[in-house]
C-alpha cells in the first residue's frame, strides 16, 4: 500500500534520514515530526524529507498527517512554539478515574 512498514523498513528509513534526526526530525515508532524554528526552514526542511523519501520510493499515509499547525499531540503531550506540556484532556482522564477521587476525598 506504499506506506512503510514499521520494522525492517524503519530501520531503513531511519538511516534515510539520520542527519536530519534530532534536528530537523523526530522519530518514535510510527511517529514522525518535522520542526523548525522559522516557517522558511520547515519549508525546506520538509522539501528534503520529502524529496529523500520520493526518491527512495516511499510515501506517507495523507490521512494520517497534519501540517501548517503551530502544536499538537504527540505521545500524549501538547508540543508547541511553547515547549513540551502535559495534555490537559489526559489530566481530566486521571481526575476522573474512580480510584483517583477515592483517594483525593
Amino acid at each position: 500500500n506504499g506506506e512503510p512498514k514499521w520494522g525492517a523498513d524503519k530501520r531503513a528509513m531511519v538511516t534515510l534520514i539520520h542527519e536530519m534526526m534530532h534536528k530537523e526530525i523526530e522519530v518514535y515508532v510510527d511517529d514522525m515530526i518535522a520542526k523548525s524554528k522559522a516557517s522558511e526552514d520547515h519549508l525546506v526542511n520538509l522539501k528534503r524529507l520529502f524529496d529523500r523519501l520520493r526518491k527512495y520510493k516511499l510515501r506517507f499515509n495523507p490521512t494520517k498527517c497534519t501540517f501548517g499547525v503551530k502544536s499538537g499531540k504527540l505521545l500524549g503531550f501538547v508540543v508547541s512554539e511553547k515547549g513540551i506540556e502535559v495534555d490537559p484532556d489526559k489530566v481530566k482522564a486521571i481526575m476522573e478515574l474512580p480510584f483517583h477521587r477515592q483517594c483525593a476525598k
